[in-house]
């Protein structure tokens, strides 16, 4: 039977306090935070970083596709789902598709890998999904907005929750969307969102779902619900029968907010997290209709406790206490920089060319003496031996900072100085010269332990650049 192989998780590192969105408007304080994309980040790295927590054990180089789900892709036009993959070594012949504009594009991206695997038209595919949706400011939902991604691996070996059956109805109503134009969220009034929305599209597809499988709300061990917020969630699960306070996920409204299309495959690593063999899963995921999946947690289950997932990155955060720092991130206003050339427009020509060694991190590995190095050359820095190299790749290493260096002049190239420069001697060998991220420049220090993490060096003429920084190891 189809069902989950393995899966992961990312929470940006980076929270920001409700209470000091609302002091920023005069507000009372509001309890609770969201997790807040660097400015460097954006659906595609959160999915890479994410992905790269699922594949944990796992090569790349055996699934045959990546389904990618998000309502903010970087481009309208162009594939994220195909850089996602190139990111992550998958082989060129696998399967690349986005689902977008979507709420319950993450589940309706399952649902697809399920049916061709069961197809035998794939064997393993990655389902991934990612959102970084903005709400207007002084509104609602920039309190509710939060950032994050999730990668869950499907196939038929190695099963660790089998898919039992699942059931989707659709339904058009204009309740949350955003134009083609806009860059904020839009929604219509509350009682309107719950009574014609969600209240009657919720219970009538759950109670559907559990009708065609001959189930009843007390053979689930847990209930995986998308909701707009907790209250919403509570009253239709009662409404059903399901008991709020031993059988409902958690939706984390108060630890990340509501991240989007990825926020109920989220949840649902949230609920492996603790299930164990035997466990009945019951998830609902909303947007423009219903999608309801059943899912049932084998004894494999076990094999797969070692990713970050939803606790370890809820566990590792650092405040953004400064507002208008998020602003100017989000790019919602925009500041004087300096009076230095900008940076120069990205080279399709190189970006094509370097693309396995630039996106997937790619050095060598000389083939006499066995040191690696980064980026490729021609004559080994060992022994001095001329192209006897094979491919090495760096992206999963960790490193130690050997060198650093901090420079504040770096305004209008970058949103977050001191740009913090580093060489890292990356372990099995080989050594690097790359960006830092996420880091406390206070903090940073020679001997401290790093990891790589794929970023955005910056956006020119509608192109983003990406490649590799480090960052402190998270917890």
């Amino acid at each position: 039977m189809v069902g989950i192989t393995s899966y992961g998780a990312y929470i940006p590192l980076h929270r920001l306090s409700k209470a000091t969105i609302s002091r920023a408007w005069g507000g009372s304080p509001v309890p609770g935070e969201k997790a807040v994309a660097n400015w460097d980040e954006d659906s595609v790295t959160m999915v890479v970083a994410a992905g790269m927590d699922c594949l944990k054990g796992f090569d790349s180089k055996t699934l045959d596709g990546l389904y990618l789900a998000s309502t903010t892709f970087p481009y309208l036009e162009k594939q994220s789902a195909a850089i996602a993959a190139t990111v992550l070594d998958l082989r060129q012949d696998v399967a690349t598709i986005d689902f977008s504009n979507s709420l319950r594009g993450g589940t309706s991206a399952m649902k697809a890998a399920m049916d061709a695997i069961n197809a035998d038209s794939a064997g393993s595919i990655m389902v991934c999904a990612a959102d970084a949706r903005l709400g207007m400011p002084h509104g609602a939902q920039e309190m509710d907005f939060g950032d994050g991604a999730v990668a869950i691996m499907l196939g038929n070996d190695g099963v660790i929750a089998a898919i039992e059956g699942t059931y989707s109805i659709m339904d058009e109503i204009i309740d949350v969307w955003r134009p083609d134009n806009d860059t904020f969220v839009h929604s219509w009034e509350e009682r309107f969102i719950r009574e014609k929305g969600y209240n009657r599209v919720v219970p009538a597809a759950v109670s559907a779902a559990l009708k065609k499988y001959s189930l009843t709300p007390q053979d689930f061990t847990k209930a995986v619900f998308y909701a707009h917020n907790p209250s919403l969630m509570t009253s239709v699960a009662r409404q059903l029968g399901f008991d709020s306070k031993t059988q409902v996920q958690d939706i984390l409204s108060a630890e990340m907010g509501n991240t989007g299309a990825a926020l109920s495959l989220m949840l649902l690593v949230a609920a492996l997290e603790e299930a164990k063999a035997g466990d009945r899963i019951l998830l609902v995921s909303y947007g423009d209709g219903c999608d309801v999946l059943i899912l049932r947690v084998t004894e494999d289950i076990e094999k797969v406790k070692d990713r970050r997932g939803i606790k370890g990155h809820l566990a590792s955060k650092l405040e953004l206490d400064n507002y208008q720092k998020y602003l100017e991130w989000r790019q919602i206003i925009h500041v004087e920089t300096t009076l230095r050339p900008g940076p120069d427009q990205p080279s399709a020509v190189a970006l094509l060319r370097d693309r396995k060694y630039g996106l997937a991190m790619y050095g060598v590995k000389c083939k006499v003496c066995g040191t690696p190095q980064f980026p490729r050359e021609h004559v080994c820095v060992n022994c001095g031996t001329r192209d006897q190299f094979e491919d090495y790749c760096f992206a999963d290493r960790k490193g130690v900072l050997i060198t650093f260096s901090q420079d504040s002049s770096w305004a209008g190239v970058s949103l977050d100085v001191p740009v913090t420069v580093t060489a890292v001697d990356v372990e099995g060998g080989g050594r690097i010269i790359c960006d830092m991220t996420d880091r406390d420049p206070e903090q940073v220090k020679v001997g401290m332990p790093v990891e790589m993490t794929f970023r955005k060096l910056r956006r020119v003429g509608g192109v983003n650049n990406y490649w590799w920084k480090c960052q402190p190891v998270r917890g």
